[in-house]
């Protein structure tokens, strides 16, 4: 959608997999009707998440009912193995390009830093912040850092 098409920017990407982050649904079908929207407005959003939701859908029954079939062959588990395998890399390559957007400096990685501990460790803290909390309360230390941050290199231009 970036570097081939040109349907959207880094940042653009960025914003609608936040925001894929805190809407139901799954990421690729909330990036999918973001792009639709920008590019042809509501229609565009209503073809872009039948364009991404229809194929896999018709190729997931059809391996859903046969899979039970072949499940146990050797070389079926091979393949879902090598499957995994590349999913990893993709989502890896996907974390390298928004990193290399998003932690831009010491602040940032510092933000970077607290919400990847809430997350990871979840399940052995005394307590749980949801992904959504976490989104909403980023873009407002985003908002209010950015604000101060101006206010700094502004503060010294008086005549």
């Amino acid at each position: 959608f970036v570097d081939e098409l040109g349907w959207a920017t880094d940042d653009e990407i960025t914003n609608y997999y936040a925001i894929g982050q805190c809407t139901p649904g799954v990421i690729a079908v909330n990036v999918a009707t973001f792009i639709g929207n920008k590019r042809k407005g509501v229609i565009g959003s209503i073809f872009a998440t039948i364009g991404v939701v229809f194929v896999p859908a018709i190729i997931i029954t059809i391996i859903a009912a046969c899979l039970s079939n072949f499940a146990e062959y050797q070389v079926v588990k091979h393949a879902f193995a090598g499957v995994r395998v590349c999913v990893c890399v993709l989502i890896l390559n996907a974390i390298t390009r928004l990193w290399k957007k998003s932690v831009v400096d010491i602040f940032t990685f510092i933000l970077f830093a607290i919400v990847f501990i809430l997350s990871a460790l979840k399940d052995y803290l005394p307590f749980s912040v949801s992904p959504v909390i976490l989104v909403i309360l980023c873009a407002i230390i985003g908002i209010v850092y950015s604000l101060k941050m101006g206010k700094k290199t502004s503060g010294g231009s008086k005549q």
